[in-house]
């Protein structure tokens, strides 16, 4: 089922399945912010990625010796959230362990997603509860198209999480299977500019590691600010269809992130794994501003 908030600038549409923004669109000119979801190129618009952000090496995890087996992105973007909230202007949606996520992930869980619409800006906020008697692990991330009428001219301008352009950034290199490899390319981006071009995601997503950005903004081939999206998360990934020059491209902070190809260790030593006590909650947010 979907639910409306909004404000005199913008109106947002979630989804109960996945918790995600189904439209966002800016009452002034009418303008759709999100991508449509078109499965000629991708099938979502901005889907929670939970328990896991990315691939898992052969889709195979271990967790006490045990084997669980489980697809990219874990499977909180496929289920049915349950309406905790609605206001106006906010919003929030819960998922708990069920049998079937217990036969792919140990855990006990809640996962809460809430949007808030302040001014022309749309908060995101997680909030992930361990009920178990024990530590768990996870990652969390976030994965929003936004819709462009052609990638041609278009360009991201990267921030640090003090504000300040940056002049480069270094990306992790993509292997095997969807896993990272132990490769980083420097890429330059004077004043804080990134060209998207048709070969900028060759290689898959753009994996932004260490805290480097804070803010991505997308930009017009004028300069004009499209979309802008604003976080404290450790990584952010940049993507768009390789090979397809695809109307949309995705600007995604995650809190975890895929497998190295050469790991070999258990569910805890993944990299950017999150770890969470009995009884303990995760709190993080990021904003989506338009213009």
């Amino acid at each position: 089922m979907r639910y409306v908030i909004e404000n005199d600038i913008l109106r947002c549409e979630t989804d109960t399945h996945g918790a995600e923004i189904k439209s966002l669109i800016k009452k002034d000119g009418n303008r759709e912010i999100m991508w449509s979801g078109d499965p000629a190129y991708w099938n979502r618009t901005a889907p929670v990625l939970f328990p896991f952000v990315g691939a898992v090496k052969e889709k195979t995890y271990r967790h006490k010796g045990i084997a669980y087996n489980i697809g990219q992105h874990g499977f909180a973007r496929d289920m049915e959230f349950e309406l905790v909230s609605k206001e106006d202007t906010e919003v929030w949606f819960s998922l708990s362990e069920n049998g079937e996520t217990l036969s792919k992930y140990p855990f006990r869980f809640r996962l809460q997603i809430g949007y808030r619409v302040e001014e022309a800006s749309v908060k995101v906020m997680w909030s992930v509860t361990n009920t178990n008697d024990e530590e768990m692990y996870f990652s969390i991330g976030a994965h929003p198209g936004f819709a462009v009428d052609s990638l041609s001219g278009k360009s991201f301008a990267l921030f640090d999480m003090n504000g300040n352009p940056v002049s480069s950034v270094k990306s992790r290199i993509f292997g095997q299977g969807g896993c990272a490899t132990d490769n980083e390319t420097v890429i330059g981006t004077p004043g804080g500019k990134l060209a998207i071009t048709e070969s900028l995601f060759d290689n898959d997503a753009l994996i932004i590691e260490n805290g480097q950005i804070g803010t991505v903004k997308l930009l017009e081939a004028d300069g004009t600010g499209l979309v802008s999206v604003s976080f404290d998360a450790p990584l952010v990934g940049l993507w768009s269809p390789p090979h397809k020059n695809a109307p949309f491209v995705c600007i995604e902070p995650w809190y975890g992130r895929c497998d190295r190809e050469n790991f070999d260790g258990e569910l805890k030593d993944r990299d950017y794994e999150q770890s969470l006590e009995a009884g303990k909650r995760f709190e993080a947010e990021y904003t989506i501003t338009v213009g």
